[in-house]
């Protein structure tokens, strides 16, 4: 049997909060708009599971990721008895580390609901920006050290990275050099760095890899206060993220793309946010893009001192 040259793909944008069940929910809705559009593999943001107050509510909201968000996603993609439809999920999964970090992780679930790869994030957003927003993910999140082989999809391969992973061309031709065509960034952007760098970025990839590259986002307003309201005197903290979904093709086109947090972002009858954008990617054209203009090949490994 040939394989097809096309392969739908579609990104699900969501406003992830901090209950859990409530997103898993919003998640459920979204495979079955995937399934309806005839997706083949739906991937979603980063931090899917939950957006948190801070490293310690992180850490307590991890150890329920498997059993309050995880295992309704496996037992809804079991009920729907699909075949060939996957799912890529960012979530974050709890360690048994002193300083109470969690691995910011993108897990790949096939139709049974199985998880048959695990990717935990390498770069970490540490940003001190005078005048401007004070980030530090290595306090609350364990980095990663290891760069996971492609997953087979079809004629496709997918690469695995995770959003700050973008502002690094060097995982990206790893990635294309280990055979992918495809290469994910689910994200959770914030809005200053999105408005500045967030299309720029994603189109520079694809150039670069010469892969498709999507770029699942969470979008709007995040209710970090949804498992428990504000305690007397307690700062009220607040967290925005920047949206645009992104798929965008080898040639750096942009072939699809959602609402950003200045949209009106329309919510269903049971008050829940979330889009689906869907696209057909188009392996001949890859192939094409990849044989008039031979990056691999030119590469100098020899002038600079080392092979991606």
């Amino acid at each position: 049997m040939s394989l097809s040259n096309t392969l739908r793909v579609a990104v699900g944008q969501l406003c992830s909060s901090s209950n859990l069940s409530h997103n898993a929910r919003v998640i459920n809705k979204l495979i079955h708009q995937a399934v309806k559009n005839q997706v083949t593999v739906l991937f979603l943001p980063e931090a899917s599971d939950y957006i948190s107050r801070n490293a310690q509510h992180s850490y307590e909201l991890a150890q329920t990721t498997h059993s309050q968000f995880v295992s309704v996603i496996q037992n809804e993609l079991r009920q729907l008895k699909l075949s060939d439809f996957y799912v890529a999920i960012g979530i974050h999964e709890p360690t048994e580390r002193a300083d109470k970090r969690v691995q910011n992780n993108q897990i790949w679930l096939n139709s049974q609901g199985e998880v048959i790869c695990r990717y935990q994030k390498v770069h970490l957003f540490d940003v001190n920006i005078k005048n401007g927003p004070i980030l530090q993910e290595s306090k609350s999140v364990e980095p990663g050290n290891k760069i996971e082989d492609p997953i087979p999809v079809g004629k496709f391969s997918v690469g695995l990275a995770i959003c700050y992973d973008i502002r690094f061309p060097e995982l990206a031709l790893r990635l294309r050099k280990l055979g992918a065509s495809i290469i994910t960034y689910p994200s959770a952007f914030t809005t200053k760095t999105g408005e500045a760098h967030w299309e720029l970025l994603g189109r520079a990839r694809a150039v670069d890899s010469q892969c498709f590259v999507v770029m699942a986002a969470q979008c709007g307003e995040h209710d970090i206060y949804a498992d428990k309201e504000p305690e007397a005197g307690e700062e009220v903290k607040k967290r925005v993220s920047y949206g645009e979904s992104l798929i965008i093709d080898p040639w750096g086109a942009v072939i699809g793309r959602g609402k950003k947090y200045t949209d009106e972002l329309a919510a269903d009858e049971e008050g829940d946010y979330y889009e689906l954008v869907w696209a057909d990617l188009d392996y001949e054209k890859l192939e094409g893009i990849r044989k008039n203009m031979p990056l691999l090949e030119h590469r100098r490994p020899d002038v600079f001192g080392y092979e991606i």
